[in-house]
């Protein structure tokens, strides 16, 4: 742990709208989430975004580099946020000092690969109201591995955000959030998430409920 804290560098605290890194920056880290919340996305010729993810404290961003040696997609704050980097050839001669490390590496691409398949299958399901439940059960679950609340959060993220991810328009993820309110399995305010029902949530989402 000494000395992979040696090489962890500790950023200053990023404010909202920040840049972390650009598309077509040249790849030399990867950044854990301390604080806050960041998104990745990339902006097409004709000027469009497309979101393709969001990050949360404890979750790790940029490994989608190291294949080009470039970025392709950009990351943006949130809202204010700390990072942590870790360069990469840092972790590359570590990983044959440290026995776990290079297995405990695989474990998080392997973790990028199925949350790339999980969009894949959120972006397939049919209806509005299943999306947008699918995108609600998996941030509580990702909280709850993170020993956060899963029924109380925080939405760092814009619903215009949101509703790019998933391929909806915004005014469609506030109808969608205020029939799941008006059916008592959701309470918002503002930003405030309360899940009042999970059961609930996932049978909409058609997603394996956690017995809570």
């Amino acid at each position: 742990m000494g000395l992979v804290d040696q090489a962890v560098k500790r950023s200053k605290p990023l404010r909202r709208g920040e840049m972390l890194f650009e598309a077509g920056d040249v790849f030399k880290s990867i950044y854990a989430v301390r604080s806050g919340a960041l998104k990745s996305y990339s902006i097409d010729e004709n000027g469009d975004e497309q979101v393709f993810g969001f990050f949360l404290p404890g979750e790790l961003l940029g490994m989608d580099a190291i294949d080009t040696g470039t970025h392709v997609s950009s990351a943006m704050t949130l809202e204010n946020s700390a990072v942590c980097e870790i360069p990469f050839h840092q972790v590359e001669s570590l990983s044959h000092v440290i026995q776990n490390l290079q297995s405990h590496m695989y474990r998080l691409l392997s973790r990028e690969i199925r949350q790339d398949q999980e969009l894949q299958m959120l972006l397939g399901k049919k209806t509005a109201e299943e999306r947008m439940s699918a995108f609600l059960v998996n941030l509580s679950l990702r909280y709850e591995q993170r020993k956060l609340s899963p029924f109380r959060f925080r939405l760092p993220m814009a619903r215009a955000d949101i509703g790019n991810y998933l391929g909806l328009a915004v005014e469609t993820v506030s109808r969608v959030i205020t029939r799941l309110q008006n059916n008592c399995i959701l309470s918002v305010d503002g930003k405030e998430v309360e899940i009042l029902d999970r059961r609930r949530l996932c049978e909409v989402a058609h997603d394996e409920c956690v017995n809570h």
